[in-house]
């Protein structure tokens, strides 16, 4: 007896099958080869149910690229619970969290990577980032004033310290033989404390 060539699954399951198939094709092809049918084909499934699902590619991607950051500001939330309630230590946690799996990961650098690509060229995906850019920067900024940073000063500094972890979070996943996570977490140390005073 032969396997079907596609599957059955319930709405919810398939969508989040797809934006999982989503994110793989573009960590491994790129913006430029995450077609209906490649996603398709990643998720097993026939390519209409794409355009059924999402009314087509683009909109996959955008879907993809919000459930992405929601894991990313999930891995980020549960770092800060972990951390006790000391404003430093929280701050920290919310920092390292991004040096470590699964953030750290070479698989999310290339699907994010996918997504800075669109953020030029579909206006969609441009206002997802900034939605997630702000949500993050926002998170900073609350964590600096619960370690006494005053208003003034806690915008620039969260911008400054979300520079600070992108870069380190770019060469620890592009030169992991280079940067590692502990050395990453030191860096950032030194330039928040300094950021604090």
């Amino acid at each position: 007896m032969r396997n079907p060539a596609f599957t059955r699954a319930e709405p919810d399951a398939r969508r989040l099958s797809l934006i999982e198939a989503t994110a793989r094709v573009l960590a491994r092809v790129g913006a430029s080869g995450a077609s209906v049918r490649a996603i398709a084909v990643e998720a097993s499934v026939s390519p209409g149910l794409v355009a059924h699902h999402f009314g087509g590619v683009d909109a996959l991607i955008a879907a993809t690229y919000a459930h992405v950051g929601a894991q990313v500001s999930a891995a980020l939330d549960a770092a800060v619970a972990d951390a006790g309630d000391d404003p430093r230590a929280r701050l920290m946690a919310y920092v390292a969290a991004s040096f470590a799996p699964p953030i750290a990961d070479r698989a999310l650098l290339a699907t994010w990577t996918a997504f800075w690509g669109l953020v030029i060229a579909q206006p969609g995906i441009a206002a997802l980032h900034d939605a997630q850019y702000a949500g993050y920067r926002g998170e900073i900024e609350a964590l600096l004033a619960a370690c006494g940073l005053a208003p003034a000063a806690r915008r620039r500094a969260a911008i400054a310290i979300t520079a600070l972890v992108d870069g380190l979070w770019l060469e620890l996943c592009l030169s992991p033989e280079l940067l590692d996570a502990h050395e990453a977490r030191a860096i950032a140390e030194q330039q928040i404390a300094v950021l604090l005073g």
